[in-house]
């Protein structure tokens, strides 16, 4: 099997709640889900109740989740910056919500779309990379593969599925 992969780290994102955070501002947790995200996109909607709902059922077990916005707020005026902390606000976001304003996260971490999700273990090794779930509507969805990772991490195990096809709206990256 192939060894998981290193995280690569972000450094001085804002957040919706004013604080500046990195990879390190989570070293006390023993899970870090980190999910690229975004105001407009309609899956990343679809999944706000969902993704409050992983943070609120994984946080007493040392599990944090972090979304991280990436999107261009000069090609989408609802991801500036304002918009994000509205759109937190009106979610009652249980995590935090970054923007990631150079993409520099995004590109490190190899997003390909809104919503696109990495499992980071102890150690910062990414051991899962893809969707949420796999539908967009809840009623629909036959496999949780983020609450399966983890609680095969969690379980002490290796995870089953440690890669699926994210899916959602585009991630625009500017040319680096």
């Amino acid at each position: 099997m192939k060894a998981p992969a290193a995280a690569i780290g972000f450094d001085g994102l804002l957040g919706t709640d004013g604080r500046s955070y990195s990879l390190s501002s989570f070293a006390e947790k023993q899970l870090l889900v980190v999910i690229f995200s975004s105001n407009r996109c309609p899956t990343a909607k679809a999944f706000e109740e969902r993704i409050n709902a992983i943070q609120h059922d994984y946080a007493d077990r040392g599990v944090q989740v972090v979304a991280i916005n990436s999107t261009d707020e000069h090609l989408y005026a609802e991801e500036s910056f304002p918009a994000m902390v509205e759109r937190a606000r009106e979610g009652r976001y249980a995590f935090p919500y970054l923007k990631d304003t150079e993409q520099r996260a995004a590109r490190a971490f190899g997003a390909e779309c809104t919503l696109h999700a990495f499992i980071l273990d102890r150690d910062r090794r990414i051991r899962y990379r893809g969707r949420i779930e796999d539908s967009r509507n809840p009623d629909r969805a036959t496999t949780r593969e983020v609450r399966d990772a983890l609680d095969d991490l969690l379980g002490g195990r290796e995870v089953r599925v440690p890669e699926t096809q994210a899916y959602g709206c585009a991630l625009d990256l500017a040319p680096a």
